[in-house]
């Protein structure tokens, strides 16, 4: 599959130019699609009263049966964008991509390729949402390896972000000096830090420790103009000590499927404890209201997705379980995006960086 010719600026004329933002969300490949999806919409246009569009991009009849369990919303704010194919969880990415071109992904990706919309949301088949973006959109001139991050809250108060949490198992020096860039990027333009922290996760803060990669990303992200402060160990990324931490995607997401895993596994172990007796039930009930609220921020639906960076538009990739609450979240956090133009902020980086490079 050639790789897609990025649009020129003029051209890109889409809803947003408009002064109206379109998300293209693919209600197919979740574990609960498309009530989910549906629902997740359904909320958001209710709550803005229509202040942006959403192409739902599925099955047609699915879709309209979802969308006939609500009422009450502006129904010119949502529209159907039909996609009779399927990627499942259990395809091989670019297979899939290949054989099912009418598939939800596919289809969405082209929207957004072609203008029809300003940002693309899955919580389908991971692989084929990062492949198929990559290939279908292209990539940022400059970027060697689109990247995930995933944002992990500090004991004190706010977020770490890690990239990258997946998109790409392996990873090379230049790839986490590009990824130092794009994050830094990021953290300005989503979370207003001016002069963000950039560090690697190693075995420790020493500038002699860690493997090969760690040592000589180093060597690269010391000559850019990034705030880069060395090295941290595992135990940085929820005390806050620095605002952006790189690692592979390897490593990246074994952290983020942990981080996912800590309120199910302390909900269950309260869950046992007051099944213990009535005290113990008591002592559950007291408590719980305050875990809720002190630990929401380690619920991954507050946040919903997270954003594919390097490619040639907005895409953020969804939990596979994702809630409707989720959903919400993701359309919300794809509206910023857009109306912040994360995208050209990264091109715009990515392009400088280039410049001094060649000089």
């Amino acid at each position: 599959m050639p790789e897609a010719v990025p649009l020129a600026e003029d051209e890109r004329l889409s809803y947003f130019s408009q002064g109206m933002i379109t998300i293209a969300l693919d209600t197919m490949g979740a574990d609960f699609s498309p009530q989910n999806e549906v629902s997740g919409a359904v909320q958001v246009i209710k709550e803005t009263g229509g202040g942006f569009h959403i192409l739902l991009v599925g099955q047609k009849e699915k879709i309209e049966k979802e969308l006939q369990k609500h009422s009450g919303f502006p129904k010119e704010a949502i529209e159907i964008l039909d996609a009779s194919e399927v990627i499942t969880m259990g395809d091989e990415p670019v297979q899939a991509l290949r054989q099912k071109r009418q598939s939800s992904i596919v289809v969405a990706l082209e929207a957004l390729k072609n203008n029809k919309a300003d940002a693309f949301i899955s919580a389908g088949n991971t692989g084929a949402v990062m492949s198929g973006a990559t290939l279908e959109l292209g990539r940022i001139p400059g970027v060697s390896r689109p990247m995930i991050g995933s944002q992990f809250p500090r004991s004190s108060g706010g977020f770490t972000i890690v990239f990258d949490v997946g998109a790409t198992v392996d990873a090379k020096p230049h790839w986490m000096k590009e990824y130092g860039i794009m994050g830094s990027i990021y953290a300005k333009t989503i979370f207003g830090l001016e002069n963000p922290s950039v560090a690697l996760l190693s075995v420790g803060e020493e500038k002699t420790k860690g493997n090969e990669l760690v040592l000589e990303s180093a060597k690269l992200l010391e000559q850019t103009d990034l705030n880069f402060v060395g090295n941290v160990e595992g135990r940085d990324i929820l005390n806050g000590k620095v605002d952006i931490i790189l690692c592979d995607g390897f490593t990246g997401n074994i952290l983020l499927k942990l981080a996912e895993s800590f309120l199910p596994a302390l909900r269950m172990r309260i869950k046992k404890y007051s099944e213990g007796g009535i005290v113990n039930k008591l002592k559950a009930a007291i408590t719980a209201s305050v875990l809720r609220s002190s630990l929401k921020d380690f619920d991954y639906q507050e946040y919903g997705g997270v954003p594919l960076l390097g490619v040639n538009g907005v895409v953020i990739i969804g939990h596979g379980s994702s809630s409707p609450r989720a959903f919400r979240t993701m359309l919300l956090r794809a509206e910023e995006l857009v109306k912040k133009d994360l995208y050209g902020s990264v091109k715009n980086a990515m392009a400088k960086e280039q410049g001094k490079v060649t000089q």
